[in-house]
């Protein structure tokens, strides 16, 4: 221990009952500095800082804060020291104002005027960089507003120490850059932070110093600045990865999926999606890319019978008295489609509030799309555990067995049951959207390969991704969205990421229209996030003369070869 250490945890354990979540694993937290905690899914990441910030004791070892040992036995004890910890699941009243939510529970705060309350919150707001209406209610922010809230009530508290656990898991690209300059002035304030995140870009871009757990045991704490993903990648799955993903070459097959002029609306009657035109063949992987709210969750839902539409047409082939027709779907229920004797998988965005059910095993979550293939009143539990045995030896899956609680398995294990569960439904047609959301980078390569199997076997594969490294190293063919438009469908292997992301912002005009896209600024931050740099590639960028374009594009109805326009 240091005298410049601001937390120091040494030799640290704890059980749950036959589990060993975390074997002698020390920590060191400097003052001032951004340390990031890294590791896969179940590393036990999240279980070590919860006994910094009082949820768990620990079975053995010591906690000293500014170089004094302490017990801390609740989270109360912890805010005492100037802990404080934001959480992947926001803490919040629904119903209070952002300031009610950060002084709820302090001392005082019933007598104080809320004008006073409102200004203390501004002040604090404005000293660290944060956007925030203190007035404004909870159940009518953003996510990445609420953890506004969450962060400025543990500095209101006091913190000097702050943990945030996954904190980028559901934020948009410009809302993690607003997050990062965030954290960088606080720890320009003097305050120590933890960031527990599996997502080695965020950790070189952000963090001093990175601790690596792996299998609830220390690895090693190493400078940024001297390392490298390839090295991190391998402290934390124990053995050199490839980061190169794979693009089996294979011979496109028939149409499966073809959507014709789909239209929607988005929940403030604004046009999400306008007139997007698309095909998708056998045996390939069509990558859509598309800055945040581009109108990608209305797609995919649409398309899948769970979200209205106010024109178009999808159509999926199906066989019809021996001859192969292409059956249109557009408004029929998910179990009308079924019947029709057309396959499709579905793996949505929100993997336990739309896919699977947290409360139920594995088995129950299997059998929810055979249920009605029983005969008479009793459902059949045999052939579903049977399949989520297998899902869990083949996939690799981290639980006791069938009958674990979905909802407390890891999200890299959550994510292998849902998509699994699809993949063995035997479809011919697989969509998934944003598969690889809040998994660490090995649970990410195995849904990779998951995805290349399924093309390999001939599915018609539509893959929606908010990694633009991802789409173009996977994807076959490159479906660009741009404020609920179809800017173009490019070859991944020619195109290159400045392409694409002028053609991501290539209709900036709605924004005025107040059709809900983006302000340019915020666009340009999305792209600097995703690797892209407006301006730097071949063409113009966002600031330069509009009478002067280079488009890659086509017409969005078909395959869509190279064109430029000057």
């Amino acid at each position: 221990m240091t005298d410049t250490a601001a937390v120091c945890m040494e030799h640290i354990t704890k059980t749950f009952g036959r589990v060993c979540a975390i074997n002698d694993v020390s920590l060191d937290l400097r003052r001032g500095e951004i340390l990031a905690l890294l590791g896969e899914n179940g590393s036990g990441k999240t279980s070590l800082v919860n006994m910094l910030s009082g949820i768990y004791f620990p079975d053995s070892g010591e906690i000293f804060v500014h170089g004094k040992r302490v017990m801390i036995r609740s989270p109360k004890d912890a805010a005492n020291l100037g802990i404080g910890m934001i959480h992947q699941h926001f803490k919040l009243v629904e119903v209070f104002s952002a300031a009610e939510n950060i002084v709820l529970g302090q001392p005082g705060s019933v007598s104080m005027s809320k004008k006073r309350i409102e200004a203390d919150v501004a002040a604090l707001a404005q000293r660290y960089g944060f956007e925030i209406d203190p007035a404004k209610k909870v159940y009518a922010m953003s996510v990445s507003e609420k953890q506004t809230v969450e962060i400025i009530k543990i500095l209101y508290r006091g913190a000097s120490i702050l943990i945030l656990d996954e904190p980028t898991a559901v934020l948009t690209p410009h809302e993690i850059e607003k997050l990062f300059a965030v954290m960088r002035k606080m720890k320009d304030d003097g305050k120590s932070l933890i960031l527990i995140t599996h997502k080695l870009g965020e950790v070189m871009a952000v963090s001093d110093r990175v601790e690596v757990l792996r299998k609830g045991e220390y690895i090693a704490t190493i400078n940024t600045r001297d390392t490298g993903q390839a090295e991190l990648t391998e402290m934390m799955v124990g053995r050199p990865i490839s980061l190169r993903i794979e693009r089996p070459e294979r011979p496109a097959g028939e149409e499966r999926l073809q959507v014709v002029d789909l239209s929607c609306l988005n929940a403030e009657g604004f046009k999400a999606l306008d007139k997007v035109s698309f095909s998708v063949f056998g045996g390939e992987i069509l990558g859509i890319a598309g800055i945040a709210g581009s109108g990608q969750k209305e797609l995919c839902e649409s398309v899948a019978g769970l979200y209205p539409s106010i024109g178009g047409a999808v159509l999926m082939k199906s066989e019809y008295e021996g001859e192969s027709v292409m059956e249109p779907i557009l408004g029929l229920k998910p179990d009308v489609v079924s019947s029709k004797g057309i396959s499709m998988a579905f793996v949505p965005e929100d993997r336990l509030g739309m896919g699977l059910v947290a409360s139920l095993d594995i088995t129950d979550n299997v059998m929810l799309r055979s249920y009605k293939n029983g005969r008479g009143p009793f459902v059949d539990r045999k052939r579903p555990r049977a399949l989520a045995e297998y899902l869990i030896e083949q996939l690799e899956i981290v639980a006791t067995g069938p009958g674990a609680i979905v909802g407390r398995l890891s999200g890299g294990n959550v994510q292998k049951v849902l998509i699994g569960r699809e993949i063995a439904q035997d479809p011919t047609v697989l969509m998934v959207a944003y598969p690889v959301r809040g998994l660490d980078i090995n649970s990410s390569y195995k849904i990779y390969d998951l995805l290349n199997e399924q093309k390999k076997r001939g599915v018609a594969v539509v893959f929606i991704g908010e990694d633009l490294d991802v789409l173009l190293e996977l994807s076959d063919r490159l479906l660009v969205l741009s404020g609920g438009r179809v800017s173009g469908v490019v070859d991944p292997r020619t195109v290159t990421k400045e392409e694409v992301g002028l053609m991501m912002v290539q209709d900036l005009s709605r924004a005025s229209e107040g059709e809900g896209a983006p302000p340019p600024e915020q666009l340009r931050l999305d792209l600097q996030m995703q690797g892209v740099r407006p301006g730097e590639g071949p063409g113009s960028g966002l600031g330069d003369d509009p009478d002067s374009k280079q488009r890659v594009a086509s017409d969005g109805h078909g395959d869509g070869a190279e064109r430029r326009e000057s």
